[in-house]
């Protein structure tokens, strides 16, 4: 569904990522891993055509190198940015309407899904942007982008601020949302990122530096620590 090949991303003299190969297929939820720094958001920028790239990116068998970041969304490649980037002024269900506009004439979640799937958004349908917790504003991120009718999914850190519990609940809705449109998610909690995806890739530094099935990754916890920088990484 997914294919990158070279993915080289430069911020004028700094080389962000290098020469990165990934891929996910249909039916696959695939992590991409590592600290802070380690290019996974410049990686996500890339595929969605917010920054310049060299390498080739290619959605469903179409390169979509250089393309138009709308023109990407409208394909149906949905990315949820790390930070929520909810519209404030707007309400709850005025923030899922506006995932219509990248729906692009395809048919998918509607708002009454989302609520289902959802249901702590239910009583906050009206309130504004602005006034919703960050656990709150990442559930309304991700439910604007199933409005839009995604054939795939880019996640930046889902969790990144959220309690615990808020935490357990967002990936509770991303693996049902998993069963049904392809994901890719960027992640530092990698306890949450290896139970939802099958497989995963590690990058330090711009570089692949390790790929694997979850449960190799999730074996080799003296390589993961050191190349996310924690002491325990499976309970990072």
């Amino acid at each position: 569904m997914l294919e990158l090949t070279g993915l080289t991303v430069d911020y004028g003299t700094t080389r962000a990522v290098s020469g990165l190969d990934l891929s996910v297929s249909a039916g696959e939820a695939v992590a991409l891993l590592g600290p802070n720094g380690a290019g996974k958001t410049s990686t996500l920028h890339a595929i969605s055509g917010l920054v310049p790239v060299r390498g080739t990116v290619r959605f469903d068998g179409t390169d979509i190198t250089g393309h138009d970041p709308a023109a990407i969304a409208r394909r149906g490649l949905i990315h949820v940015p790390e930070g929520r980037r909810v519209f404030p002024t707007l309400s709850v269900h005025e923030n899922l309407l506006m995932g219509r506009i990248a729906a692009a004439g395809r048919h998918g979640w509607t708002e009454d899904d989302v609520y289902s799937l959802l249901p702590a958004l239910v009583p906050l349908r009206d309130r504004a942007g602005y006034a919703l917790s960050g656990g709150e504003q990442q559930m309304v991120a991700i439910g604007r982008a199933l409005v839009s009718a995604p054939r795939m999914l880019l996640l930046d850190e889902p969790s990144l601020g959220l309690a615990p519990v808020i935490v357990r609940a967002v990936y509770d809705a991303l693996a049902q949302i998993a069963a049904d449109v392809p994901v890719l998610v960027v992640e530092q909690n990698t306890v949450e990122a290896l139970r939802l995806c099958s497989r995963g890739y590690v990058l330090t530094a711009g570089r692949l530096a390790l790929a694997g099935t979850a449960a190799e990754l999730g074996d080799r916890e003296s390589l993961l620590a050191s190349f996310l920088g924690t002491r325990d990484a499976a309970h990072a």
